[in-house]
């Protein structure tokens, strides 16, 4: 069981990847550039059962369970442990944003409840993979290499992040751009999970 857990942050990343475009695959005329992952999920819209089964479900328990098994491994080093906890958090956050769709119109000046909901927990997942990587930027524990790249993520992450506002205002391709950022974010995570096996 442990070292399923020890591998479930690598098994997340590439989950993710693939279970988007599976769901694509379900969503006739799909656009990855110009429609956002959620859409999949959205009311009404023909994978709006299918996409959080085969991806926030079983992604929130993936990881849920990678955040509780750094939690616990290395619950010595407040560092590493908070880091965990930040990853239960996007965990929790996947579930909510599974649990509650968004409007199938993104650009709507009038959302739903629900979608209100999506929005503020994906602010929450955002800014809990800004913090775990910045723990292990200014944490001397963690080797250069991984620091370095840690910084990288987090630097690819916000310009894409500012990249997404303004596709998402000239509603050009935001899509594009909300893949990119969330992708170093996930990056961020392959690589950090790829140490701790390696490490540990």
């Amino acid at each position: 069981m442990v070292t399923f857990l020890s591998f479930a942050g690598i098994l997340a990343s590439i989950w993710i990847v693939l279970g988007i475009y599976i769901a694509s695959r379900f969503y006739p005329n799909y656009s990855h550039s110009r429609q956002f992952c959620s859409e999949l999920g959205a009311f009404g819209s023909p994978t709006q059962t299918l996409s959080p089964a085969i991806n926030n479900y079983p992604l929130g328990i993936l990881f849920v369970l990678y955040g509780a098994y750094v939690s616990y491994r290395f619950h010595i080093h407040v560092p590493t442990l908070f880091i965990g906890l930040m990853i239960i958090v996007h965990g929790i956050g996947t579930w909510i944003c599974g649990i509650y769709p968004m409007d199938a119109d993104p650009y709507t000046t009038t959302p739903s409840k629900s979608s209100k909901i999506h929005t503020w927990s994906g602010l929450i997942m955002l800014i809990s993979f800004i913090i775990a990587p910045a723990i292990v930027a200014f944490s001397s524990v963690y080797p250069t290499s991984l620091r370095l790249i840690s910084v990288l993520c987090i630097t690819g992450c916000f310009y894409y992040s500012f990249k997404l506002a303004k596709a998402l205002e000239q509603r050009t391709v935001p899509g594009l751009y909300q893949r990119l950022s969330y992708g170093f974010q996930i990056l961020w995570l392959f690589v950090y999970s790829l140490y701790v096996v390696a490490m540990y």
